[in-house]
This record gives structure tokens, C-alpha cells and sequence, in this order.
């Protein structure tokens, strides 16, 4: 399965609102520093999909609008 996901670091929770079957906006309230909001959305959405965090590849961390790639087994 692929998402598509925009990330909104630095914000005041934690929230995943889900604009279409693949497409979703991340609110996360850790920084884009030190990979510490990628590490946040790969919980975040492990959470809410209720697949390991294992399974959830981010395929380009450095930019804000996110491919996910999850793998159920």
C-alpha cells in the first residue's frame, strides 16, 4: 500500500486527518531535526493503520510531502 503524506512538524499534538483513501495530512509534534518527526509519523501511523512500525518504509525523509510504503503481511 502507498500513502501519500504531508507532514506538518512542530505542531501542538499529534493528528492523522485523511483527505482520501491514500492521501493524509500529519500533524506531528516533534521537530524536522535528526529524523525525529520522521520517527514520530512511522508511530503515528502504526498506530492509526495497526501494522509494526517494521512494515512502514518512508521512501523520500527529507521532504515534506511523504511516499509511504506499507507492507502487510
Amino acid at each position: 500500500m502507498i500513502l501519500y503524506i504531508k507532514v506538518k512538524p512542530n505542531s501542538k499534538e499529534n493528528e492523522l486527518i485523511r483527505i482520501s483513501d491514500t492521501e493524509y495530512i500529519a500533524k506531528i509534534k516533534e521537530p524536522a531535526e535528526k529524523n525525529k518527526a520522521n520517527i514520530a509519523l512511522t508511530k503515528l501511523l502504526a498506530k492509526h493503520l495497526k501494522v509494526p512500525t517494521k512494515d512502514i518504509t518512508i521512501k523520500n525523509p527529507s521532504s515534506r510531502k511523504k511516499i509511504i510504503e506499507i507492507i502487510k503481511n
